[in-house]
């Protein structure tokens, strides 16, 4: 009596690979869509503190953050600590947890007046703006930003713990696609005056700034 064979024939392990095959160009495809996703809500984040100033601005003739008049522009405002405040400078380090600073508060006077959601109580978890990364999203004025050298314009937003390859699709969109140069720039770290990166590697996270 003949044993009888068992396993795959040819044509059927063929159709597995095809089937492997397929659901891998699936998942990397969607993993593709889902960083694709996440490099247009940054952009659109970058693009929103710009509209968010020149609104504030346009509507009260103040800079949100600076405004020294902000209890009489909208209810619960709070105005910045120092004599500063009022002197047309979006005054403190963009990335501050420090409720007095301008960069702080500036948060709390685009969302009281309208122009953006989130918490208006100062200091609360859940106050300061995230990225989709996860990382801390910040605004202030160019002429205190000391961690980038040689950024021109007036204002910088940055945003941190930004992969290097959305930090790439970053700067195609905003800029010229080059890191290192322009008005959009990529760097390790948060030091002062840190080096800023013209060859990115697509697995490290990034501090990536724009100034306008």
């Amino acid at each position: 009596m003949k044993k009888q064979q068992t396993g795959f024939t040819l044509i059927e392990l063929a159709i597995v690979l095809v089937i492997i095959g397929l659901l891998l160009g699936g998942v990397l495809k969607g993993q593709d869509l889902i960083n694709s996703a996440k490099a247009k809500n940054m952009i659109a984040d970058f693009k929103n503190v710009q509209i968010f100033i020149y609104s504030y601005q346009d509507r009260y003739r103040a800079l949100p953050g600076d405004d020294a008049g902000v209890a009489n522009h909208v209810t619960g405002g709070t105005a910045a600590k120092g004599a500063n405040v009022g002197n047309g400078v979006i005054n403190g380090e963009w990335d501050s947890t420090d409720t007095g600073d301008e960069s702080t508060l500036f948060w709390q006077h685009v969302r009281l007046a309208g122009l953006a959601t989130g918490s208006t109580i100062v200091g609360s978890p859940n106050y300061y703006p995230r990225n989709s990364e996860g990382g801390r999203l910040g605004v202030q004025s160019v002429s205190g930003f000391e961690e980038i050298a040689n950024m021109k314009g007036t204002y910088v937003v940055c945003s941190q713990n930004i992969s290097g390859r959305l930090a790439k699709q970053i700067d195609i969109n905003l800029d010229d696609g080059d890191t290192s140069t322009g008005s959009v720039r990529a760097v390790l770290g948060e030091d002062n005056n840190a080096v800023v990166i013209a060859n990115i590697v697509d697995g490290s996270a990034y501090t990536v700034c724009m100034s306008f």
